[in-house]
């Protein structure tokens, strides 16, 4: 679950929905599959994992995983 305005409108949401704060990782939480159907009915939309990246970057939200750093050529 995530959020294309604000992590302080993330973290209301997952509040609201009953989910632990230490669910929240880099820019998103995972929630459980039982909590979909409530997230949907308070206004979570469903969409594609694409679409979920492309707004996490509009907003300017998207903190993707560190990965290995490149050496630098000698």
């Amino acid at each position: 679950m995530v959020s294309d305005v604000s992590y302080d409108e993330l973290h209301a949401f997952a509040e609201r929905l009953g989910v632990p704060r230490r669910g929240f990782e880099r820019d998103h939480y995972d929630i459980p599959e039982q909590l979909h159907p409530a997230a949907l009915e308070a206004g979570a939309q469903l969409v594609s994992s694409r679409e979920l990246v492309e707004r996490l970057t509009a907003a300017g939200l998207r903190r993707p995983k560190s990965g290995p750093r490149a050496v630098p050529e000698a």
